[in-house]
Order: structure tokens, then C-alpha cells, then sequence
């Protein structure tokens, strides 16, 4: 039995990398590392321009009772310069650049794990994490070592979400085929953390490869099983897949934790496992580089800062102009201004795309009462509703419609025949509805 959950859409997959190898691309000329690679506090500089560095160098730093991770040095060569730029999310980032040396050199500090794993407590488990500056790689880029305290002694259940359920993204695919050894490395150690007696592998049911794969790898293990889901979108979402998995609904508000669950991505299992085997911190991740004008699709290997160009590149350029350049997968990316832009730790894919495969954009937007976005909502809201509010400059009346419940899938943008942009209003209005509440809570700390 296929696993999934109520609502949702089927999406063209257009997986066309799926079935090609990682790849390591060769360390830049330069790379650019921002500082702003988490949830949290922004990391601070802590080098100088003219500073040599080595892979596995701290570069940037939070304070230890911030929320946030340390950046390090994705390459070996030295600080060419320290600077801030305005990105696509409309913050201004801090960014070191460094010029490589090609000699791809360690930093001394970049060691194994002495101890035994089975010695080491949720604390100590969550410090060498924190340490690696490892968080969230599918997207959210949630500090992994606070999930890890948050969840330790409460979890029942550890899910390694594998549904990689976006359009064109396969870097999780081939994770699990190339590295299912060091995934269940970092399963066993992260369950270790928690304390949780069981985990599921969830897989959607179009990757029978790495079923099979994991499936394998898990035969005789008696803790972990894997978990075919059905091929539907947003089954990657956690509360869609808790829901499928256990039946438990996460209401609004509320944390996989207080489902007795908690979830970290494949690739995030991986670089916890490497982080005690040779103590490598995240400076590397695999990104699939795809979309229709680029003339091979790969999944590569990549060091964090990498511009987007090299990857491109590396794939062998283009085979018609992009339109448009997608961190992430088309429903839920964030489209870049800057061919230059680099590569984070949550990069999971880099898409280039045409006009002609993004379609001409529709002069007129009118909702025509169909009911497509409520039937495919996987948070059973009324889309149509918030969006009208919005329009009607009624922000009250969408977040009594529920708005801050909407976890921005697009399905229902992606199905609606009046192409009325449904999630970017309910965007709208939960940035508004944010602003507000940030406003009360201003004056209410002035009085």
C-alpha cells in the first residue's frame, strides 16, 4: 500500500536527471558564502580580507545562545573581500568571498569524532552537529541541533523524509542511491539523539530504485523500515506526511513533536553521519542542475558558495536562453536575479527555464467559483477566499480564513483555470499579518 494524505496534486515530474550520477565539480575560481545560511541569527565575519583559510575553517559565527550555525570555508585559498548585496528575498545578505587556491587543504580543526556514538548523549550528539553547521538541506534550513533538543526524549517516531515530491529535483534520489550507507549513519545517530525507538524511510513510489536500494540496505534491520508513498504533491510537506504515515493531524501552530514525531531530510541524515566519521562539516552538498535550457541535467557535488553560472557550465551551458533562474523546485523556489547568485546549504536544485516552458503570463486573473483550490488544498483551507480578502484589502478577514495556516504549496495556483495568483496574495497577507502583530507587540512594549 502506497501511503498519502488528503488533497494535493499531481505535478509533471519532469525528472531528467534522475538517472545521472553525482558528479564533483571541481572548486570554483571563487566562491561567495553567505552568512545568512539558516534560520536564526545571521552568522557574524569572523576573518578579515587578506586571510588564509583552509576547508572546514569557520568563517562566520553565532553566539552560542542564538539561534543559528556556523559557516565555514567551502574551499582552500584566501579571503578576497567581505561585502553585502540585497537578494532575491529582499533582505540584505553579508557575504565573504573567497579566491581559490585549488589545493583543496583541510583545516586542522577538521577531525573524527573520537568517542563512541553510543556513549554520546542528545547534548553532546547536538554539539558536534551544531559544531559542523549542519541544518535543514531540503529547503527550510532549520538549525539541525535545535531540532535535535527540541525533539530529544519526546519523539516516538523519526521520519527521513525522501519524497523529493517537486518537479525537475533528484539530489535526494541519487543521495539515496549513492549514499545509502552514510543516510543510515546519520538515521542511527540522530535516533540516538532523540531517543526514539523507530524510523521510517519515506520514499514516493515513482523512485523504485532507491526503494529497492533502501530496502535492501535495511533488510535485517529490525528499527527502520521503508515507507512507500504515494506520488502526489506536497507529500514532502510534514504535516502531509506525518499525516500519511500515522494518521495524526498537526493543528496549526504546532511542531511534528507534538505528533510524536520528528523529521529531517535525507541529504541532512548524510552530512550528520559524515560530521563523526571524518568530522567534515557542511561545505559541500549535491544540487541538481536542470530545466529545460540546460543541455545536460546532472546532479552535482558542489561547494557551498558556488555561483550558479559555474554549474551551468559545468552542465554543458545552454541550449536556449533561461528566462528565469529557480533556487529550489518551481512551486515552492525562489527565483534569482543573478546568474552569479551561490549556491547555500539548502540549494537542493538550481533550474533554468525558458520562456517558452514557463508560458505566457495571463493579462487578466478572475476566479470562477470552480472550487479546484479548496478540492486540492492539503491544509483544507479556502484559498479563494483569503485571495479575495487580500484583494479587498480585508487582511482581518484573511486570517480568519485561516492564512497563517497555508504552507505556500501553490497547488492552488497551479490548478486555477481563472490563473488567479492565489498563494502569492495569501503571501501577502501573512507578511502583513506579520508587520501587524510586530506593530501591536512595538507599542504594547512603549506603554
Amino acid at each position: 500500500m502506497a501511503y498519502t494524505f488528503r488533497g494535493g496534486i499531481h505535478v509533471n515530474e519532469y525528472k531528467l536527471s534522475s538517472e545521472s550520477p553525482i558528479e564533483l565539480l571541481p572548486d570554483p575560481s571563487e566562491v561567495r558564502i553567505s552568512m545568512n545560511q539558516h534560520i536564526g541569527t545571521p552568522a557574524v565575519v569572523c576573518v578579515n580580507a587578506g586571510d588564509k583559510v583552509e576547508i572546514g575553517r569557520v568563517i562566520g559565527d553565532v553566539p552560542k545562545e542564538a539561534l543559528g550555525c556556523p559557516v565555514h570555508a567551502s574551499v582552500s585559498g584566501t579571503v578576497k573581500a567581505i561585502e553585502s548585496s540585497l537578494v532575491s528575498a529582499g533582505v540584505t545578505e553579508t557575504y565573504v568571498v573567497i579566491e581559490s587556491d585549488g589545493e583543496g587543504r583541510l583545516c586542522d580543526s577538521v577531525k573524527p569524532y573520537g568517542g563512541s556514538i553510543l556513549d554520546a548523549d542528545a547534548e553532546k550528539i547536538a554539539g558536534v552537529v551544531r559544531s559542523a553547521g549542519i541544518t535543514g538541506m531540503g529547503g527550510a534550513a532549520f538549525p539541525t541541533y535545535a531540532k535535535i533538543l527540541s525533539a530529544a526524549g519526546k519523539a516516538e517516531l523519526l521520519i527521513v523524509n525522501c519524497a523529493e515530491c517537486e518537479p525537475f529535483i533528484t539530489s535526494d534520489h541519487r543521495v539515496l542511491l549513492e549514499k545509502s550507507a552514510a543516510v543510515i549513519g546519520g538515521v542511527k545517530t540522530l535516533m540516538k539523539a532523540v531517543g526514539s525507538p523507530r524510523a521510517y524511510v519515506a520514499i514516493e513510489d515513482n523512485k523504485p530504485h532507491a526503494i529497492k536500494k533502501m530496502t535492501e540496505v535495511l533488510e535485517n534491520d529490525s528499527m527502520i523500515d521503508v515507507k512507500i508513498m504515494k506520488t502526489k504533491y506536497p507529500q514532502g510537506d510534514e504535516r502531509q506526511l506525518i499525516f500519511a504515515l500515522t494518521g495524526r493531524e498537526l493543528a496549526a501552530g504546532k511542531l511534528p513533536v507534538d505528533a510524536g514525531c520528528v523529521i529531517f531530510n535525507a541529504a541532512t541524515c548524510a552530512a550528520v553521519y559524515e560530521a563523526f566519521l571524518d568530522g567534515t562539516p557542511l561545505v559541500r552538498r549535491v544540487v541538481t542542475v536542470s530545466g529545460d535550457c540546460v543541455k545536460e541535467p546532472k546532479n552535482l557535488s558542489v561547494p557551498i558558495g558556488t555561483p550558479a553560472s559555474a554549474l551551468a557550465e559545468y552542465c554543458g551551458g545552454f541550449v536556449k536562453d533561461p528566462a528565469k533562474i529557480v533556487f529550489g523546485g518551481p512551486m515552492m523556489g525562489l527565483a534569482q536575479w543573478d546568474a552569479d547568485a551561490p549556491v547555500k546549504k539548502n540549494t537542493s536544485s538550481i533550474l533554468f527555464l525558458s520562456n517558452e516552458f514557463l508560458g505566457k503570463p495571463s493579462s487578466s486573473q478572475t476566479c470562477i467559483r470552480c472550487g479546484r483550490c479548496v478540492a486540492n488544498c492539503p491544509m483544507r483551507l479556502m484559498p479563494a477566499y483569503i485571495a479575495q480578502s487580500v484583494m479587498r484589502d480585508d487582511i482581518k478577514g484573511a486570517e480568519r480564513y485561516g492564512a497563517m495556516s497555508c504552507v505556500e504549496c501553490g497547488c492552488c495556483s497551479y490548478n486555477c483555470p481563472g490563473k488567479v495568483e492565489i498563494v502569492q496574495y495569501i503571501r501577502t497577507a501573512k507578511n502583513r499579518i506579520r508587520s501587524e502583530a510586530a506593530r501591536s507587540r512595538s507599542s504594547a512594549n512603549d506603554k
